[in-house]
């Protein structure tokens, strides 16, 4: 099982990465999963994921206390926002605009109702 896990996370680190590079691809949800399935996997990768300089602040903030920077609240709202307008552009369903406008509303709620980190 633990060969799974650390596939998984492997996996999850892959896209990730990715992420970094494409505009809407999340990075830091990808990493948080790769902690989760390191932590089960590989005490040594759980330790490089946690401790890497960039990827280990969101996710030490997140596995301890629940938080989202402001940095990446702001990246993130600002992303949903074009994403939204996109959708507008494209002059899609009057219907497929409000279910994502609903969804993309909860998501924006929960980001600004988690703590700083």
């Amino acid at each position: 099982m633990r060969v799974i896990w650390a596939a998984l996370g492997i996996l999850c680190v892959g896209i990730g990465l990715l992420g970094v590079v494409l505009p809407l691809l999340p990075t830091v949800p990808f990493m948080l999963l790769a902690a989760f399935f390191f932590a089960r996997s590989s005490e040594r990768l759980h330790v490089w994921l946690i401790t890497h300089p960039t990827f280990g602040g969101p996710i030490q903030d997140w596995q301890e206390n629940g938080a989202i920077n402001a940095r990446a609240k702001k990246l993130a709202t600002l992303s949903i926002g074009a994403v939204f307008l996109m959708s507008v552009v494209l002059s899609l369903p009057l219907h497929i605009l409000a279910i994502q406008a609903a969804v993309l509303c909860c998501v924006l709620l929960f980001i600004w109702t988690r703590p700083n980190g």
